[in-house]
């Protein structure tokens, strides 16, 4: 992936900071059809788009017809970053929703990602029953209103900032922008 080659040049130290995108989606989750209705949007061809995006990174996309409520999922995380091999959890949940289609705010799904990384299940259970984690995740919305971020994902390094998926050499480029300093070969 383009961040693991990031990280392997440059160091690249990757925060999550989390962003309200449809906040309003209801706990079941609407129809792509739904949700883009009156937009213009030709659904097929933006399926094809993200498949086409998604194989240049390889990565797996599945034909998902539904959008889910992030909010839970997004409070999960946190607390998935404060516990050892925690954040092995994004890459749970992005294959959960974007290839098996996964509703992101059923407690039980999140607790059985959770555990599908070698988290602690009670643990999770309890953190999104006392929704323990919904002060961070505000902090990171609004740190997202504050720096202007208007859409997922936005890749920012030094004060500079990118929107949307980008190929490698422009993400290269931004890191070098922030001075950022190739690392020495490996011998």
């Amino acid at each position: 992936m383009r961040i693991e080659k990031l990280r392997a040049a440059y160091g690249v130290q990757v925060e999550w900071i989390h962003f309200p995108l449809h906040p309003d989606t209801p706990a079941e989750g609407r129809t792509l059809q739904d949700m883009f209705a009156g937009r213009g949007m030709d659904i097929p061809a933006m399926k094809a788009r993200m498949v086409g995006l998604m194989a240049e990174e390889g990565l797996p996309y599945g034909d998902r017809d539904m959008t889910y409520n992030s909010r839970l999922a997004q409070e999960l995380g946190k607390w998935a970053e404060t516990q050892p091999g925690g954040g092995a959890i994004h890459d749970a949940m992005f294959k959960a929703y974007f290839v098996d289609a996964v509703n992101l705010f059923n407690v039980d799904a999140l607790v059985s990602i959770a555990e599908s990384v070698g988290l602690p299940s009670d643990e999770a259970r309890q953190v999104l029953k006392d929704r323990s984690f919904s002060d961070a995740v505000d902090a990171d919305w609004r740190r997202a209103a504050q720096d202007g971020i208007t859409g997922v994902p936005t890749f920012v390094a030094g004060g500079y900032g990118l929107v949307g998926a980008q190929p490698y050499d422009v993400l290269e480029s931004l890191v070098v922008k922030a001075r950022g300093e190739p690392r020495a070969p490996a011998v």
